[in-house]
């Protein structure tokens, strides 16, 4: 069982040293990364404009440039720790992650890499799960499992840890908030260490980088953008495993969500995802046959937000009524380009100066604001 996808490239030693330097510049996000790219060819070209882009963006001074010398020594130490840094076209790099708008530019894999390769299923739910909820998390990832698919989470106590225990033969994939040699909790480092034999883990983070409370979600959106669909099997309001059912709703994978009682508080927010409706699982089976028709559609670097053309002639009109409409309020790029009315090239190429001097946040569902 394997999705289908177009052939996989390799990039040059070169290119992936100039893209590990780009994207480890400074207010270089995977969105700011897409653009760059497509607009100046390739990283290097990018990395030449990166001081200009910013000055016209109102940055103070020159940001951070990643220097050769600390890319060079970046790759050189995920040589060492048995970590390969991929590109969306290259091969080993999950698919479907490669789809999403802030798909990582560079991805640190290590492990049974083929895994990667496989259809994914994310089990997510509660780190204080029941008792009920671990057994049927095992036992969901362990049918899954049977069945071909790849179980991916989040290395997290409670439903994630069971999903993964459960899947050690068949293979499981660990998504890290942190760097690969910063494990989050440290008590699984050894069931990490266990599921590399027939598994993968993969991280947008570089060595040694310590997880913070704001790069969970971040984490979030590439376990719901590597897997066909989301199961919640436990979640209480306001919980991390909502933010990962929204993420993958908004990047167009199915959730999933496993009932649970009424009175307890650790259920009430995967009952609310099938109010909302979720797709209500109680086997296995539910979750085969809502993906089965979408694994048999070969999966497409398609078409993103990042795309789209930009167009850096802007004169100082334009820029000033773009600027103006910005506030510390998210508003949509498209509110933004009919209310400057000017070109969405032009709207594009502004926000992205205004991102590399650090004054432009983005938001989810293509809201941006001012920092």
């Amino acid at each position: 069982m394997h999705d289908r996808s177009p052939s996989p490239t390799k990039l040059t030693d070169t290119e992936r040293l100039n893209r590990l330097r780009l994207i480890r510049s400074d207010n270089v996000g995977p969105r700011t990364f897409a653009s760059l790219l497509r607009h100046f060819g390739d990283a290097a070209h990018a990395l030449e404009r990166l001081p200009d882009l910013a000055r016209r963006g109102g940055a103070s001074g020159p940001g951070r440039i990643c220097s050769e010398a600390d890319a060079a020594a970046e790759l050189a130490t995920c040589g060492r720790f048995g970590i390969d840094l991929v590109a969306p076209e290259e091969a080993h790099y999950p698919a479907r992650l490669g789809t999403i708008d802030d798909a990582p530019p560079l991805l640190g894999v290590r492990g049974a890499r083929d895994a990667l390769m496989r259809p994914m299923i994310a089990i997510v739910g509660s780190r204080n799960a029941s008792g009920a909820g671990l057994k049927f998390a095992g036992q969901l990832a362990r049918d899954l499992g049977d069945a071909g698919f790849i179980v991916i989470s989040g290395l997290a106590r409670g439903i994630d840890q069971a999903a993964h225990r459960a899947t050690l033969a068949n293979g499981t994939v660990a998504v890290l908030a942190g760097g690969h040699d910063r494990i989050y909790p440290p008590e699984h480092e050894d069931l990490l260490a266990a599921l590399l034999e027939h598994g993968a883990a993969i991280s947008e983070m570089p060595l040694g980088h310590v997880p913070r409370a704001r790069d969970f979600p971040r984490r979030n959106r590439l376990i719901s953008g590597a897997s066909l669909g989301v199961v919640v099997v436990e979640a209480a309001h306001r919980s991390g495993s909502l933010i990962t059912a929204r993420m993958a709703a908004e990047q167009g994978r199915e959730v999933f969500a496993v009932p649970g009682s009424p009175i307890d508080p650790r259920a009430a927010g995967a009952n609310d995802l099938i109010k909302q409706g979720a797709t209500l699982v109680t086997e296995a089976a539910d979750v085969i046959n809502a993906v089965t028709p979408i694994m048999e559609r070969p999966v497409m670097l398609g078409a993103r937000e990042d795309d789209e053309p930009l167009d850096f002639a802007t004169d100082g009109g334009d820029r000033a009524r773009i600027i103006n409409l910005l506030g510390p309020s998210p508003i949509s790029l498209d509110d933004l380009i009919r209310m400057a009315d000017v070109s969405p090239a032009i709207v594009r190429a502004v926000l992205l100066e205004l991102e590399l001097a650090g004054k432009l946040e983005r938001h989810g569902g293509g809201l941006v604001s001012m920092i």
